[in-house]
């Protein structure tokens, strides 16, 4: 799910979504409203999932889709070859997400720990331990 907001009101560590992908503004800049245009913002952002280098340029008013960010605890009930089996602590649902892509998180994770998912159009990423 996301909502529309106007691009000039965006700002650097927000949340955007590029070429249907939820990315974290890493970089934002704004031009002066020139002789033969409107302002124009330069917005460079980095994938959530993949760690990809997105960048566009657009006008500040111009309408741009921001993902909504559900951000849950789950506990880990097992540790399969591929992926994670996690179980939310708010209705006690069980799903698998893939593993971290960070080494130092990915060692934290064992059965029985908590953690911090969020879930962004239909993507489930395991962000931190708890405790």
């Amino acid at each position: 799910m996301s909502k529309p907001v106007d691009v000039g009101t965006l700002r650097v560590g927000g949340y955007v979504i590029v070429e249907n992908e939820p990315c974290r503004i890493t970089s934002l800049t704004k031009s002066k409203p020139g002789k033969h245009g409107s302002a124009k913002a330069r917005v460079v952002a980095l994938g959530i999932f993949d760690d990809t280098k997105r960048t566009f340029v657009k006008p500040v008013n111009a309408q741009i889709e921001v993902p909504l960010i559900d951000k849950k605890s789950g506990q880990v009930l097992a540790l399969l070859p591929s992926t994670v089996q996690i179980m939310d602590l708010g209705n006690y649902e069980v799903f698998e997400a893939s593993y971290p892509d960070d080494e130092g998180l990915k060692r934290k994770l064992k059965a029985g720990i908590e953690v911090e998912y969020w879930q962004i159009l239909g993507k489930t990423k395991i962000m931190r331990t708890k405790g």
